[in-house]
């Protein structure tokens, strides 16, 4: 990371935290700041992307405005967060994406749906693409769907482990990291403990705890993980057992997508609620909109598959599948350069305190 002035300041916060230690029981952030004099950029980055802004330490701590000194640590840790996104992106000229992250998923949604929209309708017809079709392939080739999603979902994967490669070269872990500390770690991830404060909750727009965001963080997480198998179902159904799509209603993939969708759309569209009720003195707001501009794009994924699943077989199906692949195909595009990738360096954040932690019950055995 380079030093920048949000660095500057997490770190003067971070010696002040360091120095008072009243919050070194809210959440994983404090007891890994209390193991370091000094804090590197790469240090705060990794801080920063351990935080969860779960938001206790800014309603306890006494130094919070109107105090002079002005210790608001999940916002500016929130900023050191969005820098470290731009700091590690892949490839590098793609980087200058985060400071226009809502502009660009607003035009990668419009272009993605046009493009495929264009397919749809070049490859089958007008008439063929407003028919009821008893599959999917006669509105969208099959190969035409395997080229641009494997091409576009391949391409982010691997930008996004670029990303966390130079996110770990930089804030990773000294500490060797063996399974314990891999155990630990992912179930931090699947449990999201520490969306849980100190065990209470978040403090989402007072000194009240709730556990309102981790409950639609739990239901965004895997309603999308369901949706992801729900296709990894139809492949297999559609390569191992020479069965195609559209499945019935209470087939296995029709089932994982239609509560992922359901569970995905819970998620997003209450986690979009609280970003107009939350606290503005916590919040970084230059941030609200490549936040917002995600939690729409997800929205829509999970909406335009259900009303897809309720228009198969009529002749609104061709429309309503090229409108929900136009979503699917510009989540593929924006996800290395969106708020998205949080989830893996919070996970790489995660695995480097669990091997923090356990190397000090070692050397203190």
């Amino acid at each position: 990371m380079q030093e920048t002035d949000a660095i500057l300041t997490a770190r003067r916060e971070m010696e002040i935290c360091n120095a008072c230690r009243y919050c070194e029981g809210f959440c994983a952030v404090f007891p890994a700041v209390e193991l370091r004099r000094e804090f590197s950029a790469g240090d705060l980055s990794y801080l920063a992307n351990l935080c969860h802004n779960c938001r206790g330490c800014y309603y306890a701590c006494q130094y919070a405005p109107p105090h002079e000194w002005g210790i608001n640590v999940p916002q500016h840790l929130a900023e050191v967060r969005a820098e470290s996104y731009q700091e590690y992106a892949w490839p590098k000229p793609l980087a200058k994406a985060f400071e226009r992250n809502g502009t660009l998923v607003a035009l990668t949604m419009a272009l993605a749906i046009a493009f495929v929209l264009v397919l749809a309708i070049v490859g089958n017809g007008e008439t063929a693409f407003f028919s009821p079709a008893d599959s999917f392939y006669k509105i969208v080739p099959l190969w035409a769907m395997q080229l641009v999603g494997i091409a576009t979902f391949g391409f982010s994967l691997f930008a996004m482990a670029m990303g966390a490669r130079n996110f770990w070269k930089d804030a990773g872990p000294r500490e060797k990291v063996g399974l314990t500390a891999l155990a630990i770690a992912a179930w931090d991830v699947l449990t999201l403990k520490n969306l849980g404060g100190g065990g209470n909750g978040c403090n989402d727009n007072s000194e009240a705890f709730s556990q309102h965001r981790r409950y639609l963080h739990h239901a965004m997480f895997y309603g999308f993980m369901l949706c992801f198998a729900a296709t990894t179902v139809g492949f297999i159904y559609h390569y191992f057992l020479d069965r195609h799509a559209p499945y019935p209603f209470f087939s296995v993939p029709v089932l994982l997508g239609t509560v992922g969708g359901v569970l995905l759309l819970v998620g997003t569209v209450g986690l979009f609620a609280m970003k107009f009720t939350d606290d503005p003195m916590v919040n970084a707001r230059r941030l609200l909109g490549g936040d917002v501009a995600l939690l729409v794009l997800l929205a829509m994924v999970a909406l335009t598959g259900l009303v897809l699943l309720a228009a198969r077989a009529t002749g609104a199906m061709g429309l309503a599948m090229a409108i929900h692949l136009g979503f699917v195909l510009a989540l593929f595009l924006v996800l290395p350069y969106s708020k998205m990738v949080h989830g893996v360096y919070r996970a790489a954040a995660l695995l480097r305190r669990a091997a923090e932690r356990h190397m000090a019950v070692l050397g203190g055995e």
